[in-house]
């Protein structure tokens, strides 16, 4: 009999469990319609309430995004040194300007004894290559065309392999061009776009700083990088530059590794053995620098968050002014609508019900708001976009709008109290 009982009530406690649950359904809806009645019907109040709210989610996302685009802006343009490259240079690149112009002080520059060197006592290296940069202006001429300020680099053949230059026509100079000190060059595309717009460049001659050289390739192109273009570039072999240039050019080294475990490997074995070349006391700072493209991501990022930091706090200042004036507003909508309250509660309305309606109200307000701030910012990066670099990370649009969202939380809950607690026979008693 009793299994009975238990059986019988079992639908019963069912049909209670989805009441409870419709009714937390219907009252959520109901609050929904709601406030989005109230920010239709007040349109002017509803944009001065939720103005803060606005600027904060649109100066959020539009630092993400700028913040986001120009990671992945460095990491490709600046900070891509090969796979797993490093470099060894005079000095380390990412550091402070007063730490820069120390090291230049300090350290003598990297040459060509360093990188015979190197070659001779490292070991298992999967590539080894060294450039070297001509100082002052450099200008290239063919046929009365003249292209100013080329940048002249002196290379080693296996560059090709380690570097971001890709050969797209003709071929790269080879190790005979390197021992037999050849008048040769390889050009970017500036130079084809200047000088051979509608012929085939391999096989022509150009001359630059008084000295002819032969094209035998050109390399794909590459873009630009803060609107300065990375195509316009001759390299000739380092053994043609030294010879004609300068005897003791100064050299940036770059070593490949096979993976980024045996890299590092690598980048220890460098630091001993430079170490030792120039006979470094364990006391003493590196007198070179170590470049890799972890440490120069690093450095940046470590930069654009002390800029994400400052914009947190103006981000947290706008956030807090908006919810306050969400709260203002909705403490002045409890005051209009006691009379509806106090014939809510009358029929039955709970203080809970209540509650979820006011808490909805204010969360809606400040929901809306995040909406048109990531609308807004989302039309602001693409213009950015268009003249700079700007890339909107969902996590970006997500953050926003869960934080106006819980700032309407937040600033409603009092409010939505208040209105909970009010006594319905004296709401009743309030007139509209």
């Amino acid at each position: 009999m009793s299994s009975i009982g238990q059986t019988a009530s079992l639908p019963h406690a069912l049909g209670a469990r989805s009441s409870v649950g419709s009714g937390i359904w219907v009252t959520t809806r109901e609050a929904f319609w709601i406030a989005l009645e109230a920010l239709r019907a007040h349109k002017l109040r509803s944009f001065l309430t939720l103005l803060g709210v606005v600027i904060a989610t649109t100066t959020l996302i539009v630092v993400m995004s700028v913040i986001n685009g120009m990671n992945s802006y460095i990491a490709d343009r600046v900070a891509n040194l090969g796979a797993n490259t490093f470099v060894l240079h005079q000095y380390q690149w990412a550091q402070g300007y007063e730490s820069w112009l120390k090291a230049r002080r300090r350290n003598k520059p990297i040459r060509v004894d360093d990188f015979n060197f190197l070659q001779e006592n490292l070991t298992g290296y999967k590539a080894m290559g060294a450039e070297a940069w001509m100082d002052g202006e450099s200008d290239a001429h063919y046929k009365g065309h003249i292209l100013y300020e080329v940048n002249l680099t002196g290379d080693t053949p296996n560059m090709i392999d380690i570097g971001q230059a890709k050969v797209s026509m003709g071929r790269y100079f080879n190790e005979t061009d390197y021992q037999h000190e050849s008048f040769v060059c390889f050009i970017g595309s500036d130079l084809v776009d200047e000088f051979f717009p509608t012929v085939d460049p391999v096989g022509k001659d150009i001359s630059v700083r008084g000295a002819n050289f032969t094209v035998i390739g050109v390399a794909a192109k590459i873009g630009s990088t803060f609107g300065e273009s990375q195509d316009k570039f001759v390299q000739i072999p380092l053994s043609t530059l030294r010879k004609l240039f300068q005897a003791r050019p100064q050299l940036a080294v770059s070593v490949q590794a096979w993976d980024a475990q045996q890299m590092m490997v690598l980048e220890d074995q460098v630091r001993a053995l430079m170490r030792a070349r120039r006979h470094v006391p364990y006391t003493e700072e590196d007198p070179f620098g170590i470049n890799a493209s972890e440490t120069i991501m690093a450095t940046w990022k470590m930069l654009t968050g002390t800029i994400f930091a400052v914009t947190i706090g103006i981000v947290a200042v706008f956030m807090v002014v908006g919810g306050i004036v969400i709260m203002n507003i909705m403490l002045a909508s409890v005051t209009e609508r006691t009379h509806e309250i106090g014939i809510r509660k009358s029929l039955g309305a709970r203080r809970r019900d209540i509650l979820v309606q006011f808490v909805i109200e204010s969360s809606m307000m400040a929901c809306a708001g995040g909406g048109v701030g990531v609308l807004l910012a989302l039309i602001i990066s693409k213009i950015v976009d268009y003249f700079f670099t700007s890339s909107v990370p969902l996590s970006a649009v997500l953050v926003g709008l869960l934080l106006s969202t819980a700032v309407g939380l937040f600033f409603g809950i009092y409010p939505a109290s208040r209105a909970a607690k009010l006594d319905p026979i004296e709401a009743l008693r309030t007139e509209n």
